[in-house]
Parts: C-alpha cells; sequence; structure tokens
C-alpha cells in the first residue's frame, strides 16, 4: 500500500510540497489583510488585491531610485550581496509604509462615511475603490509586465545532493534562496502580528472592537482609531507581501492584484473569515492545493481544483474550518 501511494507521487513530490508552502504564507500574508478589515467593520475589502498590486509597483520604483536596478527591472550589474540586501530591506520597509498610508486614506476618505449605511453601500464602495486602484497602475506602469529585479537568487542550490529513498523511490529537495527569503520574512512577521494582537493593549482594543463596537466605544476605547490601525496593519502586511511576491516570481503587473488577490480572499474564506489563524491555515492550504494542482494535473486544473476543494468545504464548515458560529449583529 505505502509503495503505491509513494510511486504514484513521484520524486518530485517533496519540491512541489516546499513550493506550495512558500507560496501558501505569501497568500496568507495578504489574507490576513483581508480578515483583519473583516473581523473588525465586516467589510469585505476588494481593493486589497490592488493594493497589493500598487505596493509592488513602488518596491520596483524604490529599486529604480537607489540604484539596485535599471529602468528595465534588470539588477545593475556589479551591484554587491550588502548593497542587494539594503536594497532588500529599504524596499520591504517602503512598500509596507506606502501601502499602509494609502490604507488608512482609503479607510478615511471612502469607507468611513458608510460605517452606518447598508452592507451593501461599502460593497460595492470596494469594488469601485477596487478600479481606482487598477487604473492607477496601469497609468503608473503601464499595461504590460514588468521585471522585478532578481536580488534574491532561485538558482543557486543550498541543498545540493539532499536526497531521500523510501520505498525505492528517490526523492530530492531543492533549497534556493527565494525559499529561505520567503519564510524568513513570513513566519516572523506572522508571529510578530499574534503576538501583537493577543498582548498588547491596541491588539485587545482590536479584539474588543471585533466582538462588539458598541459595548467598545461604551469602555473608552477609540474604535475609529482602532480601525485605523487595522487598515494600517493589513497595508503593511500587503506592502510586505508584494515584495515578496516581487522578488521571488520576478515580474509584476497590473493584474497581479486580481489574481493573487482571489486566492488570498479564498484562503481566508477557507480558514473562516475574520479568524486570524483562519487565514495562515486557509493560504497554506491553498498554495499547497495551487503547486501540486499544478504539478500532479496540470496548470489547467489549479484554479478549479483549488475552487472545488473551497466549496466542499463551505458545504459542510459554512464558516470555514477555524471560523466559529456567530450571532448576527443587530
Amino acid at each position: 500500500m505505502l509503495d503505491s501511494v509513494v510511486t504514484a507521487l513521484g520524486p518530485e513530490f517533496p519540491q512541489y510540497l516546499l513550493a506550495g508552502l512558500a507560496t501558501g504564507m505569501l497568500y496568507a500574508l495578504i489574507a490576513l489583510g483581508y480578515t483583519m478589515v473583516y473581523g473588525i467593520i465586516e467589510l469585505i475589502n476588494f481593493a486589497h488585491g490592488d493594493l497589493f498590486m500598487l505596493g509592488s509597483f513602488f518596491a520596483l520604483q524604490l529599486a529604480i531610485w537607489v540604484g539596485a536596478a535599471n529602468e528595465k527591472g534588470e539588477v545593475i550589474a556589479g551591484l554587491s550581496t550588502g548593497a542587494a540586501a539594503g536594497a532588500v530591506l529599504l524596499m520591504l520597509f517602503g512598500a509596507a509604509l506606502f501601502c499602509a498610508v494609502l490604507n488608512v486614506a482609503i479607510d478615511r476618505s471612502v469607507y468611513k462615511s458608510l460605517r452606518s449605511a447598508p452592507k451593501l453601500a461599502p460593497l460595492v464602495s470596494a469594488i469601485g475603490v477596487s478600479f481606482i486602484l487598477m487604473n492607477l497602475g496601469v497609468f503608473w506602469m503601464g499595461t504590460y509586465d514588468k521585471n522585478f529585479p532578481e536580488l534574491v537568487s532561485a538558482k543557486e542550490n543550498l541543498t545540493p545532493g539532499a536526497q531521500f529513498t523510501v520505498e525505492s523511490v528517490t526523492f530530492a529537495v531543492k533549497v534556493t534562496y527565494q525559499h529561505v527569503l520567503v519564510f524568513a520574512i513570513t513566519l516572523p512577521v506572522m508571529v510578530a502580528l499574534t503576538v501583537f494582537v493577543r498582548y498588547t493593549p491596541m491588539g485587545k482594543a482590536m479584539r474588543a472592537t471585533a466582538q462588539n463596537p458598541t459595548a467598545a466605544r461604551l469602555m473608552g476605547i477609540n474604535v475609529d482609531r482602532v480601525i485605523a490601525v487595522t487598515f494600517a496593519i493589513g497595508g503593511a502586511l500587503a506592502g510586505v507581501a508584494a515584495v515578496v511576491y516581487g522578488l521571488t516570481v520576478n515580474t509584476v503587473g497590473y493584474q497581479i492584484g486580481f489574481q493573487s488577490g482571489l486566492f488570498a480572499f479564498t484562503a481566508a474564506v477557507l480558514g473562516g473569515i475574520g479568524n486570524i489563524p483562519g487565514a495562515v491555515l486557509g493560504g497554506i492550504l491553498i498554495g499547497l492545493l495551487e503547486k501540486l494542482g499544478t504539478g500532479y494535473l496540470g496548470d489547467s486544473w489549479r484554479q478549479p481544483l483549488v475552487f472545488a476543494v473551497l466549496i466542499v468545504v463551505l458545504v459542510f464548515r459554512p464558516n470555514g474550518l477555524l471560523g466559529a458560529r456567530t450571532r448576527e449583529k443587530v
């Protein structure tokens, strides 16, 4: 039995698994922005994916401004390792700050006045903001995909000769600097977010606001400030994810917000929208399904497989894998 399963998986399985985990962590970062905003004000912010796209454009622009890349998005010849690392750090902080400020500005100019409106109004407004951001991306970088500087190598194998045998099938694993980058950035960010939400006064205020905004106001919590912080954190996560995406895919375009945002939103729903651990779990599962589906069934089955699993899960768990049943707020 084990032999047949191992043979069916094939020697590429560990590589698919590693790629799926890396992609899933990226989706989880974006999904956290969706789920945090929904958890606080019950708004599905469809513009979040396009915010992620603009963050990737800003990171590319920063790389050009600091001399790490040319106008074509190619790494400057002779760029030292230290300079490349500095450029990556600058892009991470710059894109995070850019997306955080932009997200708060969108909330203050569009969503804040619709807090007490019927739920359909802010939802439609979020779709409108999404189109505005997408067109800003077209105006900024055009309709053609742009090269993102390959400041982190995807070619060098950090585990040369790493392989193991199970039931006469030899598995090989290739770990690159890009894989290390994804985990080295996403894991600390997620741990820091968890600690912030659970143990800081603002994190407690965010949880109280998510549970009952009216009661939170009566207890002296500045709900508007909490919402602004939530949008800032969600935007910063999108900015970090944008840099990680650019450094691993090495191509950005105005449509990546829709593509990655759709999968990230699916991850948030799969894990239980409004639930932070659920967003992480959903992102990892979506990443694994995407890479395993592409590897074993072909690229054309990637999206159908993901959404088929989502439908099956929601049939039996309408609130998502980690979502809890809640009363309708009135």
